[in-house]
């Protein structure tokens, strides 16, 4: 009960916690929240409908915090509502972020979960929604979270095989199918399944934020990103006073290299996430925004946000949102440019997550390897080989494959400082075509800098403009836009018009 409180206290903080310039005298009146519309059907008392849904209209933002808190207080008006204790639960569950699941969130849901059964009361429907979430609390010390989702998947799949006119049922459906997506699926099959869900729902319900959100994750992929404009131009305007709502329609901009779209949403959301005191989706914004501004050619607007970034003192990079993307800032910027000096100064972060920790160890091997220093890259590639064992050890093989990749990547410039070019180029192709069988995770725009990217600069220097050519085109067609790719297929134009 104690641990409950120091949650609910700590909730209430975060979320008072607005600066002062925010605030309102008399003669002044914020203005109306705008979160979409939902309609959850339940059976909680009349008095509490409102807050309920409110509670649910965040959950669709992944407004994890202010949900919790707005669900505490629907139990406290009404203690016989199950349901409240559900969204309490829900809020510890975040399906498309890396982790989905803190350890500590195992025991503060089960417990949500076990007042949920105190409550007594609700519907089947309801009863169902509580069943599936048990799914992933159930066991959850002992059990893969890998199994536990899909056990979740397949008790919404039945729930909404039972409601299939229950708009919330279907997207709830949705969500659960996106979060099993295989990163290795480049059919992206989940993902069609659940836009196909999605699309007939989104005109009947236009305000609902969940919809548009998920079509978002849905198309958030080369082979789909086209389809996800209309969502992620509507996205924004449903729930603008949600920060994550105005950040996430730049994970379709950057798809299609739509760099001013991108840069506008996310300085939307930054700005927001910063007023709210939501840290992480401050970051998030500004590690988007830092990539969009280079891609763009605005070097110097990314240098004030690294400026920004380093104004920020006592970040927790234990938290991987908060690790990644203030390690992965300043890797951009001195990498994404050429800037090989600053790349070896980088300072892996303490306490974080070991593939983040990767991310600046894989820096200053690229530039070591970059000013032919082949004996010190090849330390940074040893730092690396411990980092995808303790991956591996702990079962994350996604991000162990992707620290394997980054270790191909600096062997193969390794090798080609030292001469040894034929075998560079069989690491450099190895890397890409790996990389290429991987879908990004939702927390990053993309690598660093594309293996195949690489590979095309690397033929370049090898005097092979006919095949870097080719790289540099497929590259493209992955991540549109891209500087560095256009900069290596510009240069390749000028070699072969010499010819």
């Amino acid at each position: 009960m104690q641990t409950r409180n120091f949650i609910q206290a700590l909730l209430l903080i975060v979320l008072v916690a607005i600066p002062k310039s925010f605030a309102q005298d008399e003669h002044q009146h914020a203005p109306p929240e705008r979160l979409g519309k939902v309609s959850f059907h339940n059976s909680c008392k009349p008095e509490v409908q409102a807050s309920f849904e409110r509670g649910v209209a965040l959950l669709h933002s992944f407004a994890y915090y202010a949900a919790a808190t707005e669900f505490e207080h629907v139990s406290e008006k009404d203690p016989t509502c199950a349901m409240a204790h559900w969204g309490v639960a829900m809020t510890y569950f975040h399906q498309l972020w890396d982790p989905p699941m803190a350890a500590q969130a195992i025991s503060l849901g089960q417990a949500e979960l076990q007042r949920t059964r105190q409550a007594g009361g609700g519907s089947e429907r309801e009863q169902g929604f509580i069943n599936a979430l048990e799914s992933i609390y159930r066991e959850g010390s002992s059990v893969p979270y890998r199994t536990r989702a899909l056990a979740y998947e397949q008790a919404m799949s039945e729930l909404a095989a039972k409601n299939k006119t229950d708009s919330e049922v279907q997207v709830w459906y949705a969500l659960s199918l996106l979060a099993n997506a295989a990163p290795r699926d480049k059919d992206h099959s989940r993902q069609k399944k659940a836009a196909e869900i999605l699309e007939p729902l989104y005109d009947k319900y236009p305000q609902h934020p969940g919809i548009p959100h998920y079509l978002i994750h849905a198309y958030d992929n080369a082979e789909l990103a086209a389809r996800g404009l209309k969502a992620a131009r509507k996205y924004s305007q449903i729930a603008p006073s949600a920060p994550h709502a105005l950040h996430m329609p730049s994970h379709i901009f950057t798809r299609l290299g739509y760099w001013e779209d991108s840069i506008a949403s996310n300085t939307a959301a930054e700005k927001a996430a910063g007023a709210q005191g939501d840290t992480g989706e401050e970051l998030h914004s500004m590690d988007y925004l830092v990539y969009a501004y280079l891609q763009s050619g605005h070097e110097a607007d990314a240098a004030h946000v690294i400026e920004q970034l380093r104004g920020m003192h006592g970040l927790n990079t234990e938290d991987f949102k908060i690790g990644y993307a203030s390690t992965a800032m300043p890797v951009r910027y001195a990498v994404e440019q050429g800037k090989w000096d600053d790349a070896t100064r980088i300072t892996p972060p303490e306490a974080a997550p070991p593939h983040v920790v990767a991310i600046a160890v894989w820096a200053r091997g690229l530039g070591e390897a970059r000013l032919g220093r082949a004996e010190e890259t090849r330390k940074e590639i040893a730092r690396l080989n411990a980092l995808e064992a303790e991956l591996r050890n702990s079962a994350n093989d996604y991000w162990a494959t992707q620290v394997e990749i980054q270790m191909r990547e600096l062997t193969a410039w390794a090798n080609q400082a030292e001469g040894k070019k034929t075998e560079a180029l069989k690491l450099m192709r190895e890397a890409a075509d790996e990389e290429d069988a991987i879908e990004k995770l939702p927390v990053t725009p993309g690598p660093i800098l594309p293996a195949r990217e690489q590979l095309g600069e690397l033929l370049l220097e090898q005097g092979h403009p006919e095949l870097a050519s080719k790289e540099f085109e497929s590259a493209l067609k992955s991540s549109p836009g891209r500087r560095r790719s256009l900069d290596g297929a510009s240069r390749v134009a000028q070699l072969l018009s010499q010819k």
